[in-house]
């Protein structure tokens, strides 16, 4: 007999685990059990493989069960099983089960029988019954018949009255007939003035109505030639930034690289798609890609925009010069980066592993400058607060604040009830926020232990947040520091920092959100869902000014320098770029 090897087992786990959106889980497992390792040709094996095969032997066992030694087919009374019994019981309580099911089956066909022969003798005495009724209704008929003619006989009196009388005003003098003429005209000049207004009552003042949910009306659908889509990734891509000083988009894709692409104002002018020549691939892997150990899961420019660093799945991070050469390999984590950013001044990078560590890099000396090893899960974010100092958080509810050349954590944040999937510091450092599957986003400062704002809003995780580039400290000082949080209850929020209260709920998806992204001058946000649409809200006047569909869920969504234009990163391999001019 055929059977199934660990894996085998392992890897429809492992596909189960990442199809169901257990992003984490599935990283912990391809981990553990070597699936990169594996020979099994992941393109051969169907979605929702494992449910199937669970299924079947489900179905298998209900056979079984249903079929005794000396039966040559199945018998006619079938019986169902349910699941947890076929998993908790064997063979033979099965077959007990569904003989003392058949025996029932047998009882209730006798009592239906037996059911029937009454309802028969019913009938019987029913359309007596009926007879009877039908006998009562025709005299009651009959009464009432006579009634109806006693009223049509008292109706044709009033009418021989109303004759009578009508004779007699036609005497009345003529005088009277004025009279009514006058007064019918005072009516008349009354209702006019109604009309007017002029005896009528005033409204009453407009009851103006304020609410937390912007409008999603008016929606201006992008047209293709204001997006350009580019093409040449072979899975998914899940993550993109612009250059911070030139017209380049990075991308980072599950195919083993991440690419440069060139974006000029001359792509829009036809719209369609990017020609090959404007594209730079850094290969993760030599030779096939698809290699599920290599997935770019994140990157990110350093403030020049001179260099570009990759994490990749290998637990490896890679750093990149605009040319597309690869510059510095950095090898010290033990599993998959989730997370890595430069510092301000460009001199380190810090990088969050599966391996429940973080790791500040010298990148001049190439070389790793420290590991900060406080976590007890997987690292899930990494952000600087100034060139030396920065937060983690992790699937352990824990966020820590790290300082280089301190051994133990220079301040430490307990409060969540779930994993803090992404933590950020505001414009000026002093502002920590959070946000976890625990359904809250929090703030945090320095100077307490505690949260400062526990922000409590949303209805199921929340997957990111950012600060708006807005309040003191930053080029927009005159407008106020706003917090958007991403949800999978399909809303964006923003939140009054100050008060810690909800100030807007923008709803108009209908997926989870996994991305959100302020514009350079704070007037807009964009927002990208699994609904396969970015929208791109005005916060002045408080409703969907762009949106675009395109043709795979959006994992990321970021603006150019300029902010002018937004890209996009699609579950179908693709990106897209959109032309924003207001």
């Amino acid at each position: 007999m055929t059977s199934i090897t660990s894996v085998e087992l392992n890897y429809l786990v492992f596909r189960y685990l990442q199809e169901s959106g257990f992003t984490h889980s599935a990283f912990t497992l391809g981990y553990e059990a070597g699936i990169n390792k594996c020979t099994i040709d992941g393109s051969l094996v169907p979605p929702g493989a494992l449910i199937t095969f669970v299924q079947k032997g489900l179905q298998y066992l209900e056979m079984e069960a249903n079929l005794s030694n000396n039966d040559a087919e199945m018998d006619e009374d079938f019986s169902f099983l349910q699941p947890l019994d076929i998993i908790t019981k064997d063979v033979n309580q099965l077959r007990q089960m569904v003989k003392e099911k058949r025996k029932n089956i047998q009882k209730d066909r006798i009592k239906d029988r037996d059911k029937d022969k009454d309802k028969e003798v019913e009938r019987e005495h029913e359309g007596e019954r009926g007879r009877i009724r039908e006998k009562e209704r025709t005299e009651k008929e009959k009464e009432r018949e006579k009634e109806r003619e006693k009223e049509r006989e008292k109706e044709r009196e009033k009418e021989r009255e109303k004759a009578e009388s009508n004779k007699e005003r036609e005497k009345q003098p003529e005088e009277l007939a004025y009279r009514d003429m006058v007064l019918d005209q005072v009516d008349k000049d009354v209702a006019r003035h109604e009309e007017n207004g002029t005896l009528a009552v005033g409204p009453e003042p407009m009851d103006i109505a304020t609410t937390s949910t912007f409008a999603s009306h008016d929606a201006c659908e992008i047209h293709s030639s204001e997006v350009t889509i580019l093409e040449g990734h072979t899975s998914e891509v899940c993550a993109c930034a612009w250059s911070p000083t030139g017209s380049l988009l990075a991308s980072g894709s599950g195919d083993s690289t991440a690419r440069i692409w060139t974006i000029s104002d001359g792509l829009f002018k036809s719209g369609g798609k990017n020609s090959p020549l404007n594209v730079l691939v850094l290969k993760h892997v030599k030779g096939r890609t698809n290699e599920k150990s290599k997935d770019v899961t994140t990157l990110d420019w350093n403030g020049e925009g001179t260099l570009l660093a990759t994490g990749s799945y290998d637990g490896q991070a890679r750093i990149w010069t605009t040319t597309g050469d690869l510059r510095t390999t950095l090898s010290k984590h033990k599993g998959p980066i989730f997370s890595l950013k430069w510092n301000k001044k460009g001199d380190y990078l810090l990088t969050g592993s599966c391996d429940k560590t973080a790791i500040v890099w010298d990148v001049k000396a190439e070389e790793w400058k420290q590991q900060f090893e406080f976590h007890t899960g997987p690292t899930l974010d990494v952000d600087w607060r100034n060139n030396v100092s920065f937060a983690t958080s992790s699937t352990d509810h824990m966020i820590y604040v790290c300082r280089i050349g301190e051994t133990r954590p220079i301040k430490t944040f307990a409060g969540h009830q779930g994993e803090v999937n992404c933590v950020k510091w505001d414009p000026t450092g002093s502002l920590l926020a959070s946000c976890s599957d625990d359904i809250t986003a929090k703030i945090w400062c320095m100077k307490q232990d505690k949260y400062v704002h526990d922000l409590r809003e949303h209805s199921k995780e929340i997957y990111a947040i950012r600060w708006s580039p807005t309040g003191p400290g930053t080029n927009n000082p005159n407008q106020q520091l706003v917090l958007a949080s991403a949800s999978f209850d399909s809303t964006v929020k923003l939140w009054d920092v100050e008060q810690g209260k909800l100030l807007y709920s923008l709803n108009g998806h209908r997926d989870p959100v996994y991305s959100v992204a302020f514009s350079p001058n704070g007037e807009y946000l964009a927002s990208g869902s699994l609904d396969k649409s970015m929208h791109v809200w005005s916060l002045k006047e408080g409703k969907i000014v762009k949106t675009y569909t395109g043709n795979g869920g959006i994992f990321e969504v970021c603006w150019n320098k300029e902010g002018d234009k937004i890209a996009a990163c699609f579950a179908n391999n693709t990106l897209c770029v959109l032309d924003f001019r207001m």
